[in-house]
């Protein structure tokens, strides 16, 4: 078992890029300047602790790469409420490419084609920490590496029915649109992931305010299906759904525009604040 409680990836002082333990929930910006324990190590091989200490000076994703990005599509009951949609027997499965991962702090760069109805959607996101198939739901939480936040960013205007045939996948796989952290926490630290608070706010202002016990299923359930006869790897980022109160279901619609900074938080794992920057 890897040796860690919040794991973060930063830059210290000298340019140089770690991994460090946090000892503390903290919102992402309030992370650097920070000095914290170093860890040896990667994902792929484990963490162990050192001796050493370092200040953060510029935080970043807690994974260099994603294997891939797993997403869950109307997984909370208000939400598929106010979608007025129907829950279908199986999880909405759809994927982002690698490149869609980002950082806790990272600007959102938005290409013109998508920035006309850019949605925001906070999601409760696991790292799956040792390759996975044919995984039970009473076994599934054994192997999660750890819990962070996340957003799964959405150009709404190329996931209309009527647009996209009914696919998500090129809505929300533009780069930068799967931010993530600011730590990776240890399963150990969240007992229950289903017995946890999550907000959105843009700008300040709350938008999603849910627990993810209205998961219609739980992250358990999330592991056993997607590994259903498919292997899963080690350090594969897995979005597990959104909360009702999306910028597309409100009156006036809430679509984010250039400048507004979105943050995503949930409680025991900590918030992620990104600037959203039209190009």
């Amino acid at each position: 078992m890897s040796e860690f409680q919040r794991l973060i990836r930063f830059e210290d002082e000298s340019g140089n890029v770690i991994y460090g333990d946090l000892n503390e929930e903290l919102p992402a910006a309030q992370i650097v300047g920070k000095t914290v324990s170093v860890l040896d190590g990667h994902v792929q091989s484990g963490f162990t602790k050192t001796d050493k200490k370092a200040t953060v000076k510029k935080l970043l994703s807690p994974l260099p790469k994603a294997h891939a990005i797993i997403c869950v599509g109307l997984n909370y009951a208000h939400h598929a409420k106010e979608a007025n949609l129907t829950v279908p027997p199986y999880p909405v499965i759809f994927t982002k490419p690698p490149d869609a991962l980002a950082g806790p702090l990272d600007e959102v760069p938005v290409h013109p084609s998508a920035q006309e109805m850019l949605d925001y959607e906070g999601e409760l996101t696991i790292i799956i920490g040792k390759d996975a198939k044919n995984v039970s739901e009473a076994d599934a939480l054994n192997y999660i590496l750890g819990y962070t936040s996340g957003n799964d960013v959405s150009a709404r205007n190329f996931q209309l029915p009527e647009v996209s045939g009914g696919q998500f996948c090129y809505a929300k796989s533009f780069d930068a649109f799967a931010p993530i952290g600011p730590a990776i926490v240890h399963p150990s630290l969240v007992p229950d992931p289903q017995g946890l608070k999550l907000w959105t706010k843009v700008n300040g202002e709350v938008r999603q305010e849910s627990g993810t016990n209205d998961m219609i299923w739980s992250v358990a359930k999330i592991v056993e299906h997607v590994t259903r006869g498919t292997t899963v790897r080690k350090g594969t980022v897995v979005m597990t759904g959104t909360p009702s109160g999306v910028g597309l279901f409100m009156s006036p619609k809430g679509f984010i525009k250039d400048g507004d900074e979105v943050e995503v938080g949930i409680e025991g794992v900590g918030s992620i604040s990104n600037k959203i920057r039209f190009e």
